[in-house]
C-alpha cells in the first residue's frame, strides 16, 4: 500500500446529473487499475452529505451504495490526504468551478480543469462570448434571465422573433447532460421551452438552429492540449436530449466520423482553441455542428467533465486514437498532479 497513489474518487453530487456520475464513477472503478492505486470511494448525495463507501462497485449506479454507506460519513478536511483526487462529478456543484475552488483550498491535486475553466465552461452564455473573441464560428443566440421570462414573457418571445428564426433552441445557461433543453416549432413551444428552461437556471439561452451532423471531438492535456479524432452523433430522436444520450438504444456513434480530412483536421483545430481559450485543463469534450449543405463547422459547447462511461464518447474517441481506457485514467491523473506542480504558488 505504502508505494501505491492515493486516490480520492468522488461521486454523486447536488446536480439534475447525479444519476450520470454514479454510472460514470462506476465505469472508471471498473477499469482502474487497483494494483496501482490505493482508492478511497466518496459519495456526495443529493442532499449533500458526503459519505466514505467500502461496499461493491456495482452497487454505484444503481444508488445502492448510499444505505451501505450511510454511516461513514466523510470530511471534507480529510482531501488533504490525497495524492490526487478524481471528482466524477457532472453538471452544477460538480463540473462549475464550486468543487474545484475546495480541493484549490485543500492544496490537493485534481483531474480536470480548475475554477475558472470550470466555470466557464459550465455556462455556456458566458463560453459563447469567449468563443467569439476567439474567432470561433457559432450559431446566433441570445441570453435573457429568469426574472424577464417571469415578468415579461411576451415581450421576451417577440425579442427571440425577431432576432431568430423557428425552430430555435432553448437551454438553460447553466446545466449538462441536454437537461431542461428543448427544440421550439412555433410560439407555443417556444414558451413552453422558455419556462421549463427557467427552472434549471437563472440565465436562459436561446439559440439558432442548425441544420448540421452533430460531431464531437475529445480533448487531452494542460498547456499543450492535444485533439482525438473525430467521432458523429445519430441521435435516437430528433435531437440529442437526455433520453437519446443515456435511455434510447437507436442512438448510436460513429467513430470517426465520415468527413473530409480537411474538415476533421479544422473541428481538431477548433476544439484545441475552445480547451485553451477558457483556461482548461487534463479532459474536455467539445461539440461541433456540420452544415448539411454547406459543410461549415460550428462550435456547439464545451464540456470539462464528459461522461466517462466505457461507452461513452470521451474514453471511444481516445479509444479509436490509440489511447485505452485504462491508460487514459493513468494519463488524466498524471496530467492532475503535472498541473498541480506547475501551478504552486507561494504564500507570504
Amino acid at each position: 500500500m505504502g508505494n501505491k497513489i492515493k486516490i480520492g474518487i468522488i461521486f454523486g453530487g447536488r446536480s439534475t446529473e447525479h444519476e450520470v456520475s454514479l454510472v460514470t464513477a462506476e465505469s472508471v472503478l471498473k477499469n482502474i487499475d487497483m494494483e496501482k492505486y490505493d482508492i478511497t470511494m466518496i459519495g456526495i448525495t443529493k442532499k449533500g452529505q458526503w459519505l466514505k463507501y467500502a461496499g461493491p462497485i456495482n452497487k454505484i449506479s444503481t444508488g445502492e451504495w448510499q444505505e451501505l454507506a450511510e454511516k461513514e460519513v466523510f470530511h471534507w478536511e480529510e482531501c488533504k490526504s490525497f495524492d490526487v483526487i478524481f471528482p466524477l462529478l457532472h453538471g452544477c456543484n460538480g463540473e462549475d468551478g464550486t468543487i474545484q475552488g475546495l480541493f484549490e483550498l485543500a492544496e490537493v491535486p485534481y483531474v480536470g480543469s480548475g475554477v475558472l475553466g470550470s466555470a466557464l465552461g459550465m455556462d455556456k452564455a458566458y463560453a459563447k462570448i469567449i468563443f467569439e473573441r476567439e474567432g470561433i464560428p457559432q450559431g446566433d443566440y441570445i441570453t435573457f434571465t429568469r426574472k424577464q421570462i417571469y415578468n415579461d414573457l411576451e415581450s421576451v418571445i417577440e425579442h427571440i422573433e425577431s432576432k431568430l428564426e423557428y425552430p430555435c433552441f432553448v437551454k438553460p445557461s447553466n446545466a449538462g447532460s441536454s437537461i431542461g433543453v428543448n427544440k421550439a416549432k412555433d410560439r407555443m413551444e417556444l414558451q413552453k421551452a422558455l419556462k421549463i428552461a427557467a427552472e434549471y437556471d437563472g440565465r436562459i439561452l436561446v439559440e439558432e438552429f442548425i441544420n448540421g451532423r452533430e460531431v464531437e471531438c475529445a480533448v487531452l492535456g494542460n498547456d499543450e492540449p492535444a485533439a482525438s479524432t473525430v467521432g458523429e452523433i445519430i441521435p435516437g430522436k430528433e435531437f440529442y436530449d437526455y433520453d437519446a444520450k443515456y435511455k434510447d438504444e437507436n442512438s448510436r456513434i460513429i467513430i470517426p466520423a465520415d468527413l473530409p480530412a480537411d474538415t476533421v483536421e479544422l473541428i481538431r483545430n477548433y476544439a484545441v482553441k475552445a480547451f485553451k481559450s477558457l483556461d482548461c485543463s487534463g479532459l474536455s469534450r467539445v461539440d461541433f455542428f456540420v452544415h448539411k449543405e454547406t459543410g461549415k463547422v460550428y462550435i456547439n459547447e464545451i464540456n470539462t467533465m464528459p461522461g466517462f462511461t466505457s461507452i461513452s464518447m470521451y474514453p471511444k474517441l481516445w479509444e479509436a486514437s490509440g489511447l485505452p481506457y485504462s491508460k487514459l485514467i493513468d494519463k488524466l491523473l498524471e496530467l492532475a498532479i503535472e498541473r498541480f506542480e506547475d501551478k504552486k504558488r507561494l504564500y507570504y
